[in-house]
């Protein structure tokens, strides 16, 4: 069986793009050199065996004579740099209408029907913030009113925030889904709505990140389509199922963290995964081929957005580790690509997401290394992978 498996590591940019002034970055950001440099370097020999390293220089990670995979850098053409149009190239749909953002909060006439469809009584912040500054700048107001937070960000995301202790998630979800029906009704064009649950731990709001979900504006077709049109399944592990918004995925499975991300990979490269479990219903698939689709994303929540480089490069060497595992539980009909969807430098003012080119890495047990150079287009991997599976 023809196999491919992808794995984005969750904001891992590589160097900021010719425009990213009509985003807000500086020509400066590049995540991962500056994780490396701020680290003092990376343990990270596998993902210099395949040929991280020689993409640029980035401090610690070895160049090597003999890379294993082929690699470049990824350019993107979607107007964007949020996860949704980034994860979307990558199955080869280029967005020709950048998604909408709302840097003055959204329009009332979006808010107030909001109110009135959940019956949430009001709402609180309706502003840009960051998710763990929001929290606690509103916690006790929150808990006060029961108004739920809503928030947004550089990115088009709709960010619905609540103490699950005092709102259940299931509320918070259903709100979610009310949210995404009135954006869609309204044509807000708005990438994401996200549930951002939380709960008071030894007194500070936590978010908790098992519980997050994202609802997404459905694809157009995608890689992923074509595979289960043709009759192969793809497996989407952590939250690509809602990124896609569940359109061509066959099983799924949400994460609590990379590491189990990690694990749930290794178990379905090794065919060990339950996927009677995760099987949608009523989906009826073959076995002819197969794409394993695995978003990390603590680099990106939990680090980036948070300018914690010390944490970014602890989370890239746990990656580096389990494919120490991954690689050798490949067979010959397996490609293995390794990519990130944008960039979340940690090291530059700000906490929004950046603007950045991406490394692709291709790794086939039968294929040489090569180097790839500049690579105009995300839809990539796509395209290799169809190459590939078909």
């Amino acid at each position: 069986m023809k196999r491919a498996v992808i794995v984005v590591i969750d904001s891992m940019g590589i160097g900021a793009m010719d425009d990213c002034r009509e985003f807000n970055d500086i020509p400066e950001c590049n995540t991962l050199k500056h994780v490396c440099e701020f680290n003092k370097g990376l343990n990270v020999p596998n993902l210099s065996k395949l040929g991280l390293g020689n993409i640029q220089d980035f401090e610690g990670i070895s160049k090597t004579d003999t890379p294993l995979a082929k690699y470049g850098t990824m350019i993107e053409k979607s107007k964007g740099k949020d996860t949704t149009t980034g994860h979307w190239e990558i199955a080869g749909l280029v967005l020709d209408k950048p998604f909408a953002t709302f840097p003055e909060g959204f329009p009332s006439e979006l808010i107030e029907k909001f109110i009135k469809e959940t019956n949430c009584g009001g709402i609180l912040a309706n502003k840009p913030a960051s998710g763990t500054a929001i929290i606690e700048e509103l916690n006790d107001e929150h808990h006060a009113t029961k108004f739920p937070i809503v928030y947004t960000s550089a990115d088009s995301v709709y960010q619905i925030a609540v103490d699950t202790d005092m709102i259940p998630l299931e509320t918070l979800y259903q709100w979610c889904e009310t949210a995404r029906r009135i954006l869609d009704e309204g044509n807000y064009n708005i990438s994401r709505v996200i549930a951002r649950p939380y709960k008071i731990i030894d007194g500070k709001p936590t978010r908790i990140s098992k519980d997050r979900r994202d609802y997404s504006m459905v694809p157009k077709r995608t890689l992923l389509n074509e595979i289960f049109e043709k009759g192969g399944k793809v497996i989407g592990i952590g939250k690509i199922e809602d990124i896609f918004s569940k359109s061509g995925i066959t099983h799924a499975i949400h994460t609590g963290s990379n590491k189990e991300g990690l694990e749930l990979t290794l178990k379905a490269v090794k065919n060990e995964l339950d996927l009677d479990k995760i099987a949608y219903p009523n989906i009826n698939c073959g076995d002819d081929f197969e794409l394993i689709f695995t978003n990390l994303v603590d680099t990106d929540m939990l680090y980036g957005h948070r300018n914690n480089a010390k944490g970014y490069g602890d989370a890239v060497e746990e990656i580096d580790r389990y494919l120490t595992e991954i690689i050798p539980a490949l067979n010959n009909e397996d490609l293995l690509i390794i990519t990130a969807d944008h960039g979340c430098d940690p090291c530059v003012p700000g906490t929004d997401h950046t603007r950045e080119m991406v490394p692709v890495l291709a790794y086939n047990h039968k294929t040489a290394g090569e180097d790839l150079g500049i690579i105009n287009g995300f839809d990539y991997v796509s395209k290799i992978i169809k190459d590939w599976i078909f």
